[in-house]
């Protein structure tokens, strides 16, 4: 069974880290491409950062470049979203789900999302 789940998520005051985990079961990373999502206002997932299958290239939302670093770790078939000087605004929940690509529109086997919270 195609699965994935986020765990992780917290409440950090600004400026603190968090690392964010997509266990995924029943594929492989190495063939599908994993995005971390985030709900934006009126509840429209927004994405974050992707990781290719294929080469392992990155892509990052301009919001979150520098700040933000995903990596994945084959053996253990889980991507992590590393957060670093986090803002307010990065207040949200977060989803990962996958595609062929990072570039598809197709992303699906949506997790149930974890919460992160940025407030002082």
């Amino acid at each position: 069974q195609v699965q994935l789940v986020e765990s992780g998520g917290g409440l950090v005051q600004p400026g603190g880290s968090l690392r964010l985990s997509c266990a995924a079961s029943g594929f492989s990373l190495e063939y599908y491409a994993i995005g971390w999502f985030r709900l934006a206002p009126g509840n429209e997932r927004k994405g974050v950062s992707c990781i290719s299958g294929s080469d392992g290239t990155t892509y990052y939302a301009d919001s979150v470049k520098g700040r933000f670093t995903i990596s994945r770790d084959n053996d253990k078939n889980t991507v992590y979203l590393q957060m670093n000087s986090l803002k307010p605004e990065d207040t949200s929940i977060y989803y990962c789900a996958k595609d062929l690509s990072c570039g598809g529109r197709d992303f699906g086997s949506w997790g149930q999302g974890t919460q992160v919270t940025v407030s002082s």
